[in-house]
């Protein structure tokens, strides 16, 4: 593998210059220690590299300004986790790798009326929760669909299972898009898709998902955070859940599809899992309603895991359903169309992929809702069930430098493979509730895989992208209980 040359211009904020097939620079946001990290991957035989895949995204036809990796960023398919990069909507190019294959995998935070003692050593609140809500593989959902009707959830996403009554109008204000992205053709699902989905709605699914109920450890930015609602000590939910196997089906077809069209079209990509079509040729705009599906799919199916815990707090405390809030749902696996300036040249549509990364709109940004307006929205960083997550905010820089784009979590350091090995999963639950963190899990595999030291600081991480400037800390929260897959 070829020595990567990485070059710093500025706190945190590194440069790979064009060489070679790259059509544009690589930016990259890490401490010395992670850049040091992510340089010797490049240098160890036969395995991925972020570094390497941020320079073939790079080359890739279309793209505008840079490719850009953020701190939590690691090696995935194609994309690295972490990634962004935009594209030109006349020749440019929509990547399957720069979605992924649980498209809109992403969070929702809810906020309660709870304090830290209300739930620190439930075990009854821990067991009902872990009843409550359908986790692991192949697990089903409450919400009982017809195979005919998933092409209206489909259309409606989280829209559709409020009409179900999972859920109100209030969530749909703090999801964004509402829950609903536009472009959704169930045409574009294959059958195959839609048959492993309906009836998974409201799963939670296996791997790095969770539902969390967490304490405000501390306040970072009170102005945001009393916008956002959350005071210090309160007890919030986040739920990390994605499109499930429709997602992944999604993924799997489209891959076959944009192969062909790679090849057919006599695209240059350096990289075979960087397999892609031009966003106007009929299987990008197919690719590009697919992913609308897995997206709208992704929103209903956290909407009704919320209902869900709402319903299990409040079988277990006396309050209203109406006092449990959503605070914001955002995801982190797109593609969207989306209007940005460029290289400090005008404002200009194009389609953006963001693989394990968040949008990071600022105040008055549209799609930010009207309560959020004078400090943008919250994005949702996602730590490790032995450590913390963290609510952050946008700046001008990041929204600048990064095409409006944020950390979604730690990041893995080692694979699943890896931490099966190391660690085990009953020693890791011991230890998590020795550190008065109630684990419940599916898999004792599963635990091990979701070990925290599998990730990366999530401390060094936010602070990497907060000395670069690119985004702003709100709040600091502290796991108490978690539900694994």
């Amino acid at each position: 593998m070829r020595r990567i040359d990485v070059r710093k211009v500025d706190v945190n904020e590194w440069e790979i210059p064009r060489t070679g097939e790259m059509r544009v620079p690589g930016r990259l946001y890490a401490t010395e220690r992670m850049v040091a990290e992510l340089i010797e991957e490049t240098e160890t035989p036969s395995a991925w590299s972020a570094l390497a895949q941020l320079c073939s995204v790079a080359a890739l036809p279309g793209i505008q300004g840079t490719a850009i990796a953020l701190p939590d960023v690691h090696p995935g398919y194609g994309f690295p986790i972490g990634g962004v990069a935009a594209f030109d909507l006349s020749d440019g190019v929509v990547v399957v790798g720069g979605v992924g294959f649980d498209i809109n995998c992403g969070v929702r935070l809810l906020s309660t009326p709870l304090s830290r003692k209300d739930v620190a050593g439930q075990v009854k609140l821990a067991d009902r929760l872990f009843e409550k809500i359908p986790a692991g593989l192949g697990s089903r959902g409450r919400l009982r669909l017809r195979i005919e009707e998933i092409d209206q959830l489909l259309s409606d996403g989280a829209c559709f299972v409020v009409g179900r009554g999972f859920g109100t109008a209030s969530d749909l204000e703090f999801t964004e898009s509402h829950g609903r992205l536009p472009g959704a053709d169930p045409a574009a699902v294959s059958l195959r898709a839609k048959q492993r989905q309906f009836q998974q709605v409201g799963t939670l699914g296996s791997g790095n998902h969770y539902v969390e109920l967490q304490v405000v450890e501390s306040l970072l930015d009170p102005e945001a955070a009393k916008a956002y609602g959350l005071e210090r000590e309160q007890i919030v939910v986040a739920i990390h859940s994605g499109s499930r196997a429709l997602g992944h089906q999604i993924g799997q077809d489209s891959l076959r599809e944009m192969e062909e069209a790679a090849s057919r079209f006599g695209l240059p990509i350096l990289d075979k899992e960087l397999a892609c079509a031009p966003i106007g040729s009929p299987e990008g705009r197919r690719y590009l309603a697919a992913i609308a599906c897995g997206a709208n799919c992704a929103f209903a199916n956290r909407q009704v895991i919320a209902d869900l815990v709402r319903q299990a707090l409040c079988d277990h405390y006396t309050m209203r359903r109406s006092e449990i809030r959503t605070v914001y749902d955002i995801g982190h696996n797109f593609a969207r169309i989306e209007n940005h300036v460029i290289d400090g040249v005008g404002k200009k549509d194009v389609l953006v992929h963001r693989k394990g990364s968040t949008r990071a709109f600022g105040p008055d940004a549209p799609d930010v809702p009207s309560a959020y307006r004078e400090v943008g929205h919250p994005t949702i960083v996602g730590g490790t069930m032995g450590t913390a997550s963290y609510v952050m905010r946008a700046t001008e820089k990041g929204i600048e430098r990064t095409i409006a784009s944020g950390i979604h979590g730690a990041g893995r350091r080692l694979s699943r493979k890896k931490a099966a090995k190391r660690f085990w999963g009953e020693k890791t639950q011991q230890d998590l509730e020795g550190l008065g963190i109630l684990v419940r899990g599916h898999s004792a595999r599963g635990l091990a895989e979701e070990a925290p030291l599998a990730y990366k600081d999530i401390d060094e991480v936010v602070s990497a992208s907060i000395d670069a400037g690119i985004t702003r800390p709100v709040a600091r929260l502290r796991p108490l209980i978690v539900i694994k897959g």
